[in-house]
């Protein structure tokens, strides 16, 4: 009979299994994928870490987060400075200094404010979908080249039908600083994830290609409780309708060149272009290579049968996850975790923080200060 039984072998499932093993527990993970690492999970090709799930950048301000994932991992000093590619021309991100140049030639912080105050939306109430949240912090210009069409792309809906939530984690600055995030920890592991997830998870009994709700029945039998990081919808049969996500679909291609854009990500802004970026894995890490290996990835229609990126968080589909959450507040047995269990946009160090505060509620009774863990 185990503790915990674990259903997903990405960062919240792993963090709580490795806390919960490091008191005494006994824990099985069931991961339905044939690797560990969830979407974090990187493969080598020719000496290159390749993002199979896309490109993920660790940061984080958060010491506990940052001090426990330092167990596994040493990170090298790469800040995320993605570039910009919309008909022809180059626009550094996210928007600063270097931006409001190359869009309107200003050369002072005061010429930039003026000219996003002359476009920008004023309204005397809050934004209320991510179009309106856009225009009012950057204006037309800005929004129309680098915003609109991505966005279209991205989330296969128009940005008026968007949450406004999405737009308001992009940095607006009115300095020469390309560093997308804020936080003062930043990094790639060196090596890549999955080495983070191999050593996380030693000591921990592992199975996968193992579909939990397959034949949850059985599973349930040999657990205590169950540690649930999947599709919260898939867990209660759909009951309440099916919740929608982000999918999406990768290109890979293994180039004879030691460099092909100079950049680890360029976003394609523009609507006409099918793909949202293209990854060159190996300016992640930094590698001398005579070869490369990039990524182009496309937003593609959900269903069921594909791979959950990030949940779609609009009215509709929080009405429908409302009710999933208010049934699952009455599973005694369960602990729901991660973007997926709690439909939720999760960073990395987030999702980590998330578990770390649910295994010490749940090994520790609170006991143990946790406020400054998430």
């Amino acid at each position: 009979m185990y503790d915990y039984l674990i259903v997903g072998a990405g960062l919240f499932g792993s963090t709580f299994a490795k806390l919960a093993t490091s008191q005494g527990k006994k824990c099985l993970i069931l991961e339905k994928r044939p690797h560990i690492g969830g979407n974090c999970y990187t493969e080598n090709v020719e000496g290159i870490n390749v993002h199979r799930y896309g490109p993920h950048i660790f940061h984080t301000s958060n010491e506990k987060v940052w001090e426990f994932i330092n167990q596994y991992a040493e990170f090298n000093n790469y800040i995320n400075s993605p570039v910009a590619y919309f008909e022809g021309k180059l626009y550094c991100l996210p928007f600063n200094m270097h931006t409001f140049y190359q869009i309107w030639g200003v050369i002072t912080p005061e010429a930039a404010a003026q000219k996003i105050e002359e476009q920008r939306l004023k309204l005397d109430r809050e934004p209320q979908n991510l179009e309106e949240q856009a225009l009012s912090m950057v204006g037309s210009d800005i929004y129309e080249r680098l915003i609109k069409g991505y966005t279209l792309k991205q989330w296969m809906q128009d940005p008026k039908e968007l949450p406004s939530s999405i737009i308001k984690r992009l940095p607006v600055r009115f300095t020469f600083d390309n560093n997308y995030f804020n936080d003062k920890y930043q990094g790639i592991p060196i090596g890549g994830y999955t080495n983070i997830f191999v050593k996380m998870l030693d000591g921990v009994e592992v199975k996968c290609d193992v579909d939990y709700l397959a034949n949850r029945e059985y599973f349930n039998s040999i657990t205590q409780k169950i540690v649930y990081t999947g599709k919260i919808d898939e867990f209660y049969d759909f009951e309440f309708g099916e919740l929608d996500y982000r999918t999406l679909r990768f290109e890979n291609e293994l180039l004879p060149k030691s460099n092909y854009q100079g950049n680890a990500v360029i976003n394609y802004t523009s609507a006409d272009v099918p793909y949202t970026r293209i990854i060159e894995h190996k300016h992640f890490e930094g590698v001398q290579t005579s070869s490369t290996y990039i990524t182009h990835e496309y937003p593609e229609q959900w269903s069921r049968d594909r791979i959950p990126y990030y949940p779609i968080n609009n009215d509709a589909n929080m009405a429908v996850f409302s009710k999933y959450k208010e049934k699952a507040k009455f599973e005694e047995k369960v602990i729901f975790g991660g973007r997926l269990a709690e439909y939720k946009y999760y960073d990395m160090h987030a999702v980590i923080g998330s578990a770390m505060l649910a295994a010490n509620k749940e090994l520790n009774g609170n006991k143990v200060e946790t406020a400054s863990i998430a």
